[in-house]
């Protein structure tokens, strides 16, 4: 397999460049890659508008591996992230990604956190199948599950999640471009963006396989969704569901608790891909260990309310018996215990 791809570089550094794959110009056969290049034009426009060049014209190489997918079941993929934060040597390679493969379409479920890492999706999802993507489904708003979509939408593919989803992204935008630049650095985050989003409908039928989608209350975030394939009995819960990675609350500590414990009800769950760790799990695997720790959050937060802490100072505190239990614990605890306590405060 061979593939289009250009050179681009930071417009006010020019020596900071990155190799972007030019999506759905993959070909098999050198000839017939070298033959498509003619119509492989760039928007120098578009280019201007990202502070982007691009010193030379697109060319042909051949492809590589892409990211490593794992089978589920027939026709179900995970690429499992590193538990890890995101950084130059991983690209934003640390959620966990699905691939479902339908008889007409294939859908994908997160994206990664930069568009290098899209890229090496793109390439792992179309050596599966020659089956054009038609959703790439965003579980939620945070960064590492969303930067890769540009990749799948330059594809034709539709890019859908959460009816919040749109908006929050807007909102965070920003802030989310630079957070993730400063951790990645260039050139791996060259060529990054968010791109439009549509609300999802709530089964998306990829051909003899059909996708329910749930669209949650405030919990992990405002904007979750988990989707379930039917075929397989396979349900991809985002970051509703964390395994070894500490959990990160971004949105509402009794949300969550209650959503975990309508998932831990669903009949007919056989494999669980969490949004971290695993990558395949059942329910109670997946579940319990962060519903205790859910649980410790809310008792030690109940309790320096009632004891009258202060919050700097009851967050130092709070969830700390847990600290042995989850990888990258200290990046995310306290963020936790903040968000719990300013929500059980005025309860």
């Amino acid at each position: 397999m061979f593939e289009i791809v250009v050179t681009l570089c930071l417009l006010n550094s020019p020596d900071t460049c990155r190799v972007q794959l030019l999506a759905g110009e993959q070909h098999q056969s050198k000839a017939l890659c070298e033959a498509a290049l003619k119509g492989a034009a760039l928007l120098q426009g578009t280019l201007a508008e990202k502070r982007l060049i691009a010193p030379q014209a697109p060319f042909c190489r051949s492809a590589g591996p892409g990211l490593a997918l794992s089978k589920v079941s027939d026709g179900v993929f995970v690429a499992k992230g590193l538990i890890e934060e995101p950084s130059a040597s991983n690209k934003g390679n640390v959620s966990n990604i699905g691939v479902v493969i339908g008889e007409t379409s294939i859908a994908v479920i997160d994206s990664g956190g930069s568009r290098a890492i899209g890229e090496d999706l793109y390439r792992a999802v179309t050596s599966l199948s020659p089956l054009p993507v038609s959703h790439v489904i965003l579980t939620h708003m945070h960064p590492d599950h969303v930067f890769g979509a540009s990749v799948f939408a330059e594809s034709g593919a539709r890019i859908v999640g959460h009816p919040n989803l749109q908006r929050a992204l807007q909102d965070r935008q920003e802030a989310y471009l630079a957070g993730f630049s400063d951790l990645i650095g260039n050139p791996g985050f060259i060529g990054t963006s968010i791109p439009s989003i549509e609300s999802a409908e709530p089964v998306i039928d990829l051909g003899g396989r059909r996708l329910t989608l749930t669209f949650w209350p405030n919990a992990h975030t405002a904007t979750d969704v988990t989707v379930f394939d039917e075929k397989s009995s396979t349900f991809f819960s985002g970051d509703l569901v964390f395994h070894d990675h500490a959990p990160a609350l971004d949105g509402s500590l009794k949300g969550w608790q209650t959503v975990l414990a309508n998932i831990q009800k669903t009949a007919n769950i056989q494999n669980l891909v969490p949004g971290h760790g695993g990558p395949v799990l059942s329910v109670s695997e997946g579940t319990n260990p962060l519903q205790h720790y859910l649980e410790v959050l809310e008792t030690d937060t109940r309790t320096a309310l009632k004891h009258g802490e202060r919050i700097g100072d009851a967050v130092e505190h709070i969830g700390r018996s847990e600290a042995d239990k989850w990888a990258l614990f200290e990046l995310f605890n306290t963020r936790n215990a903040t968000v719990a306590y300013t929500e059980l405060e005025w309860e």
